[in-house]
């Protein structure tokens, strides 16, 4: 039986040189988009524990969606509406939350470091341990969290009041 052909090293290696050179006249591989729900209605939709990185939910309809244990770090939420969603332990920090609406929304032990809140409208939200260290919130907010702050996060150790400065 014949011995399979192998090529010479040179020609591997001018191969090689042709392949990378292609790849380099290609351009960069295309990377993997973050998810966009934009203006959707996901009323009670299952997202718990879900790898949620940089996804766009700008005025998404997520009332009574399931989001706790999420990783949300990154993504926006602008005007998203999050009536009765449950968001405990998620991770939120570094997103945008401007003029969401947080009603009766369950905050509990989630991280919202660094996220951008300006604009947020909080009502009966359950906070016991979240983390709201670096949030920028009108003052009409930070009164209406600090009325219902408790708790320490339990990965951060932070306590929920120290992270709102309330006095």
């Amino acid at each position: 039986m014949a011995s399979p052909f192998v090529p010479p090293r040179s020609l591997t290696l001018l191969l090689s040189l042709l392949l990378g050179s292609l790849l380099l006249l290609a351009g960069p591989l295309p990377v993997a988009a973050a998810m966009d729900y934009a203006k959707q209605v996901l009323i009670g939709a299952d997202f718990h524990g879900a790898d949620l990185r940089g996804v766009t939910f700008n005025l998404t309809n997520l009332r009574d969606a399931d989001l706790s244990g999420a990783d949300l770090r990154g993504a926006s939420l602008f005007g998203a509406k999050l009536q009765d969603a449950d968001l405990s332990g998620s991770d939120l920090r570094d997103a945008t939350l401007d003029s969401a609406v947080f009603e009766g929304t369950d905050l509990r032990n989630a991280r919202l470091d660094d996220a951008f809140a300006f604009n947020t409208k909080f009502r009966g939200v359950f906070i016991d341990g979240a983390d709201f260290t670096n949030v920028p919130l009108r003052g009409d907010a930070l009164t209406t969290l600090c009325a219902a702050a408790s708790g320490t996060n339990p990965v951060s150790g932070r306590l929920t009041r120290d992270t709102l400065n309330c006095s």
